[in-house]
């Protein structure tokens, strides 16, 4: 599980998860006027930081005039496959997706459905190198 925060008071926000106790690096500043950082827990969690320009590029709904949500669930998914077939069978279901499947810049295929409360989830494929792109693209529309 992998929660990421899309902070609109990035600095603000940084400061105040290291004030919790969260070891969190200095943000990674590319592609320029974004933001990202990774958190290191004890429980396996993956936390990070984005900030909105981050987000955009990412996250179609985010794009849109009413944004994308703050909180960004993902789930770990343990193949390419898998991402499209989660999604394709979540929208089935009637769940509204916010983001179609696509290779992502980190080398995941990436996908964001909101859940019953609008929270939003991704769906990841664990990271291969061949589908790495940089500097990175805005993801497809909705």
């Amino acid at each position: 599980m992998q929660v990421n925060i899309v902070a609109e008071r990035f600095d603000e926000t940084l400061r105040f998860y290291r004030l919790l106790g969260l070891e969190i690096p200095d943000p990674m500043t590319e592609p320029p006027g974004a933001l990202h950082t990774p958190a290191t827990t004890s429980t396996g969690v993956a936390f990070e930081l984005d900030n909105v320009h981050l987000a955009r590029i990412y996250n179609a709904s985010w794009r849109q005039p009413s944004g994308g949500t703050s909180v960004l669930l993902t789930v770990s998914v343990g193949s390419r496959e898998e991402v499209d077939a989660t999604y394709a069978r979540l929208i089935a279901a009637a769940y509204q997706g916010r983001q179609p499947p696509y290779d992502a810049f980190w080398g995941s295929r990436f996908a964001i459905v909101a859940d019953p409360e609008g929270n939003d989830v991704g769906l990841a494929s664990p990271s291969e190198k061949q589908y790495e792109s940089w500097p990175p693209v805005d993801s497809p529309s909705l």
